[in-house]
């Protein structure tokens, strides 16, 4: 069980995530009671009105956190509607005490999107021989000096030339921050771990809960 306060590994990612994409810890921070949720009843909330993106990261939180032996529930299926643009208002507030209480959740994990970074990229291919076999007809190929130095292209051992194209796309970086309260403690304890982490190009859930839950483990399991 000792392991078991890294459940926060499977914080939420609040939009979808390519398959191939790369998730990096850019940060993280551990309190020295971070231990203490180890046995607390846990809420998994995701800040973002990607209904889909928000129930399969919940849900992949949960998972993971229920493989590590801690009680946990998404906040979806609770509190279905969620703008993160909107300002909380004193109404939103009692809402969530409301849930937290009636359900008797002790810990909450929160994510949300503190950044997107939007990069354009230019990919050249070609330019090239395709099918040469140099190393077949040294030194016949070069024949003399001038003989080359005059038409250093015109042997056929170069193969067929592959024309230069260039293709120019663009992609998304978004920067997740994590945080993880345990709400038995004082209020000025209540935090107990931060994790800060950037998802590069994303596309697929599934693949995206996966990536980022490993990515985040293998951060504080160090």
């Amino acid at each position: 069980m000792k392991k078991n306060f890294y459940f926060y590994s499977a914080c939420i990612l609040l939009f979808s995530m390519l398959s191939c994409s790369s998730v990096n810890v850019l940060n993280s921070w551990k309190g020295d009671n971070i231990s203490s949720i180890k046995d607390q009843n846990v809420l998994v909330i995701a800040r973002t009105n990607n209904t889909s993106a928000r129930i399969a990261f919940e849900n992949e939180i949960v998972e993971e956190l229920t493989k590590r032996g801690i009680k946990a529930s998404p906040s979806f299926n609770k509190s279905p509607e969620f703008n993160p643009d909107k300002k909380i208002t004193q109404e939103d507030e009692k809402k969530i005490k409301s849930i937290i209480e009636a359900n008797g959740y002790e810990g909450v994990i929160l994510t949300v999107v503190k950044d997107t970074q939007e990069l354009t990229k230019t990919v050249t291919d070609g330019g090239y021989y395709a099918g040469s076999t140099y190393y077949g007809y040294y030194p016949r190929y070069y024949h003399g000096f001038y003989g080359y130095y005059y038409h250093p292209m015109a042997y056929s051992t170069l193969g067929n030339y592959v024309p230069e194209t260039s293709t120019t796309y663009t992609s998304k970086n978004y920067i997740l921050e994590t945080v993880i309260y345990n709400l038995d403690e004082p209020e000025d304890k209540q935090l107990i771990g931060v994790v800060t982490s950037k998802i590069e190009d994303p596309s697929d859930l599934s693949s995206a809960s996966k990536q980022y839950v490993q990515a985040i483990v293998k951060s504080f399991d160090k």
